[in-house]
């Protein structure tokens, strides 16, 4: 298994990139419900703050500070990945499933960068 060093600063501030396995899909923007649910339902069971968030058809940007004393922004986004992936299987939608079991909506991992001051958290809200 391959070891992502990811930058993980408790309270910090994260800019990220998540992104559809299929680029030419809109499933974000038409199943933008499913979507906000799939982030309240994170919000929920590991609370964070949104700065910002932007949709698109097949990816999505957000800014997002966590708590003083956590820095799993990866448990959060399986939270919102895999919850917006149970909604669209329970509303009907045929998903396929990847070798691992998995439902092949996503890209399997996501980009993250941590906002350094407030010059940077400035910009990446821009």
């Amino acid at each position: 298994m391959v070891l992502y060093r990811r930058n993980r600063v408790a309270g910090g501030a994260y800019f990220f990139t998540v992104t559809l396995k299929n680029r030419k899909s809109s499933l974000l923007m038409d199943r933008i419900d499913d979507l906000r649910e799939s982030v309240r339902y994170a919000l929920q069971k590991k609370p964070f703050r949104i700065d910002a968030f932007v949709v698109l058809p097949e990816h999505l940007h957000a800014v997002w500070t966590l708590p003083s004393s956590d820095h799993d922004y990866s448990k959060r986004w399986g939270l919102v990945k895999g919850h917006f992936c149970r909604r669209l299987v329970k509303s009907g939608l045929l998903l396929r499933k990847n070798a691992r079991g998995e439902y092949d909506v996503w890209q399997p991992r996501f980009w993250e960068h941590t906002i350094r001051d407030d010059l940077d958290f400035v910009h990446h809200l821009d």
